[in-house]
């Protein structure tokens, strides 16, 4: 049986020219302080053609198919402290490549791997000095010429075929996926549940407790790390985007804002949630929650094949637009109509972030976010914010497998603009959503997000 990496693997080959060859190096150990490294994370696109977890290696891929891993040389020594090495006579059977050597030997056999090809791929911009790298090799070769040699005449940036490669998720990496985001609902149901049990017994509450639910309950299950920093925001920080879970007091009457998911085999969950602390929602709280719930409802029932990936977030717009004056946190006598919101971006004070953004390996996942080969040469249109003249391009059209956020927010920081009912409140809703014919598949809908129903769960502890 091929695996799935083998068949990347020959998909990508199939997409280089026949004297091509393409460069793909894993990310490198990192150190934290003195003597102590960050705990290692392979490169994405590495880690997506080969499925191999270890530092200092790198897959050369021919466009005949054939494939080359340079990976860490077995050494008992260092197994001793580092751990097991898989080594690079074991890497051929256990990882389905044609031949591997020691990442020792990079420097003197990859050059004889670009010789007589046309052009060497690698991924642009992504790796500290490979570019570099690469030009030393590519000297290497054109030393040899006089030999009858022939060195790459082109670099190609490899990013853009592998991007469109990880778009659409196989049924492979959506099963990963499912599992990332219910472990992830798990971890925000235990956070909330906490956070009412806590205060109901007369206890302090900090963020941080918080997070450490989070953290076991992503562990618990095998998760292999968070995601990203995981955000839990209580009271006024919940209006701080990205912020970062710390010491602040979590207090009865305030919104807890947390944005956290673990990360799964290599892929990525993401949701948020925003809870009263307590468990109870105040009035203006609930105003505000069920206007951002209403337009992620409306956002989700646009997520689905064939339509435009903007489509969610003018969805989202449409709603919030309305929804802001009606709550008379935006003054119609001012702004005027929401269609009138929209053009002026009189909501950007309270929503400043797009709705979504693609999900996979990395949380935020690559990929276009315009149709490729769709012609750029639409409309100009005035920022009415920045003054800028932006050229309008498509936005990418939907299709079975891609992966997305759908994460809309409002963000009520305290001004002398803003009814003081509503000061402070920072709300956000996200959840994972996998791209149907018919729809879409929200696989983070194992915490509830209803205000009724999270209230319910924070009410119920037994």
């Amino acid at each position: 049986m091929i695996s799935v990496y083998a068949q990347r693997r020959a998909r990508l080959a199939a997409q280089l020219g026949p004297q091509d060859v393409a460069i793909i190096p894993t990310a490198p150990v990192r150190p934290r302080n003195r003597d102590t490294d960050f705990l290692y994370r392979h490169d994405s696109y590495f880690y997506y053609l080969t499925g191999f977890t270890e530092p200092e290696a790198c897959l050369v891929l021919k466009g005949d198919g054939q494939s080359t891993l340079f990976c860490q040389p077995k050494d008992l020594e260092r197994e001793i402290w580092d751990g097991y090495r898989l080594g690079p006579e074991a890497a051929v059977a256990t990882l389905g490549v044609d031949q591997a050597f020691s990442s020792n030997e990079i420097n003197t056999r990859l050059p004889r791997l670009l010789e007589n090809t046309n052009c060497v791929w690698f991924p642009f911009a992504t790796h500290t000095g490979l570019a570099a790298q690469v030009e030393t090799w590519l000297s290497q070769v054109r030393n040899r010429v006089r030999m009858g040699v022939q060195s790459p005449t082109h670099q190609g940036d490899l990013c853009a075929l592998l991007d469109e490669m990880r778009l659409v998720k196989d049924t492979h990496e959506q099963d990963i996926m499912r599992r990332a985001a219910r472990i992830s609902a798990g971890a925000h149901v235990r956070a909330m549940q906490r956070s009412a049990r806590m205060l109901r017994a007369g206890e302090e509450v900090r963020e941080y407790h918080l997070d450490a639910e989070l953290l076991h309950e992503f562990r618990q299950h095998g998760s292999q790390y968070p995601a990203y920093g995981s955000i839990v925001a209580a009271g006024a920080n919940a209006c701080v985007l990205h912020y970062q879970a710390d010491k602040a007091l979590v207090r009865p009457g305030d919104l807890v804002l947390i944005d956290a998911g673990c990360e799964l085999d290599g892929y990525a969950s993401d949701i948020t949630r925003t809870f009263p602390a307590d468990g109870k929602f105040t009035g203006a709280q609930r105003a505000v929650y069920d206007l951002v719930l209403a337009s992620q409802e409306a956002a989700v029932a646009v997520t689905r094949a064939g339509r435009r990936f903007s489509d969610p977030h003018d969805a989202t717009l449409a709603v919030l637009a309305q929804g802001l004056l009606d709550l008379g946190i935006l003054d119609a006598n001012r702004v005027g109509t929401a269609q009138d919101v929209i053009e002026t971006r009189a909501y950007f004070p309270y929503y400043m972030h797009r709705t979504g953004h693609w999900l996979g390996m990395d949380v935020h996942d690559c990929g276009s976010y315009v149709e490729p080969g769709a012609d750029d040469t639409g409309p100009a249109r005035r920022d009415a914010l920045s003054g800028e003249t932006l050229r309008q391009r498509p936005s990418r059209i939907l299709r079975p497998g891609m992966c997305t956020t759908i994460e809309p927010g409002l963000y009520l920081r305290a001004s002398a603009e803003l009814p003081e009912a509503f000061h402070n409140i920072g709300i956000r809703i996200e959840d994972d959503a996998i791209v149907t014919e018919d729809g879409c598949e929200l696989i983070t809908r194992d915490v509830p997000v209803k205000a009724d129903e999270i209230e319910a769960l924070m009410r119920d502890l037994a």
